[in-house]
């Protein structure tokens, strides 16, 4: 069964036996050889056809561009035969093609989530493990064991271990996982886990401005990083090098100086000896290509535009008021104190993290498009404009207590929504769950997987290759060493133009 793990700081003369930290502890999972079960298996398939889907519809944007174009500088490196890149046939440096993918299924923000006491993004584990399988030439079964670790770890870590509140990026949680689960798909031994896991967390601490104010296009290179990290981690602790120990308990490690210092404790829960790793179960996609506190308002507005048209003319609306968690009223909403995020001139990383336009454009629309509903035009239009400043948030503690509840069933990341109109009618609604969410209207499953990516994919690759990579996708557990080529996708010709990429030092 699941234990829970104490963990503290601890001072140097303390001497903290190696098998008590957690980074070992970490490494222990990620070499128990349990068999991963059929509903996990599954799973897998699902977020590689959801990765798959957000690249491909991201292969010609800005990010994308710049970080294929460093990647195809680096040619594959003698241990292996190299890693494919989204899009193209050309292979690459295992690190590099993780670097590369991950901008390409982090850059819409419209893959798979899990929020508890932080937040995160665990299908970013998969570009750099996928990755470095390509290299060795690892089979489908390797991968599915490694990608299962990775979720593990990194859900697990969220569910226990607050980033966010000292400022620190949630990548942090991602560096160690994807280490540990490239641990597992190469069979390393626990040693050499532990030094990887301590070497990825030590270089994927980060403040959180990236997701803050004017919001960059360092939002999507960050988990990608990560990952890039995670390979050269593994690389060196192969090689024999080590790291700080410890890492997370240490009088002057991570959570004494960047966490909740030196008086901190945690629990963190972890599967025990011969348990099966069930935690991307826990997990669930995004319909809609935004930050995922906003899928459900998202949802909520696309019903308020058929119900209650009226709601979305601004000369018949006096106000707008969303109540809903901590996290969506202080992270996207107006309790940011981010004036970007009522501006029509601001970049698409700060919309997507705007609560405020989402909800708008949603409500105006009736639809959500991953390009549409962020064009500069879509976003300057002036009653889009005049309505959007009319709608706040504030922060209302029972929906807080929902986000924050470990009970599944009443788990929540919505909240409620007053329209007070001109003549003085107030219309109120709410939503728990996103539509899409296991609990929600239309719950994911295979067919909209398969659908989301068809539809990403339509006029960016030919029908003979999306049939092709489904088809292979689909029976991953059956793939040989060798053939996790087959899960990369090349684009149509001419959609991709390698000569119009820009030129940098590599």
């Amino acid at each position: 069964m699941v234990k829970s793990h104490h963990v503290r700081v601890y001072k140097s003369e303390e001497n903290l036996p190696r098998e008590e930290q957690l980074a070992h502890k970490i490494a222990s999972v990620a070499v128990d050889p349990v068999e991963v079960t059929p509903e996990v298996t599954e799973m897998i398939i699902n977020r590689i056809i959801d990765n798959a889907s957000v690249a491909i519809a991201s292969l010609n944007r800005a990010p994308i561009v710049a970080a294929r174009a460093q990647a195809l500088t680096h040619a594959p490196s003698s241990g292996g035969k190299g890693a494919s890149v989204f899009g193209i046939q050309d292979k690459v440096s295992p690190e590099w093609a993780a670097w590369a993918n991950g901008v390409a299924v982090r850059e819409l923000d419209y893959h798979d989530t899990f929020l508890a006491a932080d937040y995160s993004h665990p299908g970013d584990n998969i570009p750099p493990i996928l990755a470095v399988a390509q290299h060795v030439g690892s089979s489908g079964a390797d991968l599915i064991r490694g990608i299962a670790t990775g979720y593990e770890i990194q859900v697990n870590l969220v569910k226990a271990i607050c980033l966010h509140k000292h400022k620190i990026d949630h990548v942090a949680h991602l560096g160690p996982s994807a280490a540990a689960g490239i641990g597992t798909l190469l069979g390393l031994d626990v040693e050499t886990i532990f030094q990887s896991v301590g070497q990825a967390l030590h270089t994927t601490t980060a403040t959180r401005q990236s997701r803050k104010g004017e919001i960059s296009t360092w939002k999507a290179h960050a988990p990608a990083f990560a990952g890039k990290m995670a390979v050269e981690a593994a690389d060196r602790a192969m090689r024999g090098q080590t790291s700080p120990v410890p890492i997370y308990e240490g009088e002057d490690g991570v959570i004494a100086w960047m966490l909740d210092g030196p008086d901190a404790s945690y629990e963190v829960p972890l599967p025990g000896p011969g348990e099966a790793k069930r935690a991307i179960l826990d997990t669930y996609t995004k319909e809609h290509s935004a930050e995922y506190q906003a899928q459900a308002w998202i949802d909520l507005a696309r019903k308020l535009n058929k119900e209650r048209p009226e709601a979305t003319d601004p000369a018949k609306v006096e106000s707008i008021l969303i109540k809903t968690s901590h996290h969506t009223h202080y992270v996207i909403g107006s309790g940011a104190n981010d004036p970007q995020k009522y501006d029509p001139t601001a970049s698409r990383e700060t919309l997507d993290h705007s609560i405020p336009y989402i909800f708008t454009v949603a409500l105006q629309d009736g639809a959500w498009h991953h390009v549409d509903s962020y064009a500069p035009e879509r976003a300057g239009r002036p009653d889009t404009v005049e309505l959007w400043h009319k709608v706040s948030t504030v922060e209302d503690p029972e929906w807080t207590r929902r986000y924050h509840s470990l009970d599944i069933a009443e788990k929540a990341f919505g909240g409620s929504v007053v329209i007070t109109l001109t003549d003085g009618t107030v219309i109120t609604d709410e939503i728990a769950v996103a539509d899409a969410h296991p609990l929600g209207a239309r719950p994911f499953a295979r067919e909209q997987y398969v659908n989301k990516f068809r539809t990403l994919a339509a006029g960016l690759v030919e029908e003979a290759e999306i049939e092709r990579f489904l088809a292979a996708v689909e029976r991953l557990p059956e793939l040989a060493a060798g053939e996790l080529e087959q899960l990369n996708i090349t684009a149509a010709p001419g959609v991709i133009d390698l000569a119009n990429a820009p030129k940098g030092l590599f």
